[in-house]
């Protein structure tokens, strides 16, 4: 009985996460590219950092002339998928 609460409440969580499979068309898997050939490699940038750029296009405040593109994707993102997805990029390095 163990494993399968376990089981299902492993599938939650990950059901649950921010998934970065939308930002790998642009970014590349491991966000080792330049998004359209205009941004950083943002790959193993530190959390905060991340947090920013993205809490700053989902207000408009961040970025550059691309930054209607970001602003787009991120629309929808919470502050804990934000939060979420800053972790997952910082540990691609």
């Amino acid at each position: 009985m163990k494993k399968v609460i376990l089981g299902t409440l492993l599938t939650v969580s990950v059901a649950f996460a921010a998934s970065t499979a939308v930002c790998a068309g642009c970014h590349g898997k491991k966000f080792e590219k330049h998004a359209l050939g205009k941004s950083q490699i943002i790959a193993g940038w530190p959390v905060a950092k991340i947090e920013k750029a993205l809490k700053g296009y989902k207000a408009g405040t961040y970025g550059g002339p691309m930054k209607g593109v970001m602003k787009g994707q991120v629309a929808r993102l919470s502050d804990a998928d934000i939060a979420d997805l800053a972790k997952q990029i910082s540990a691609m390095k």
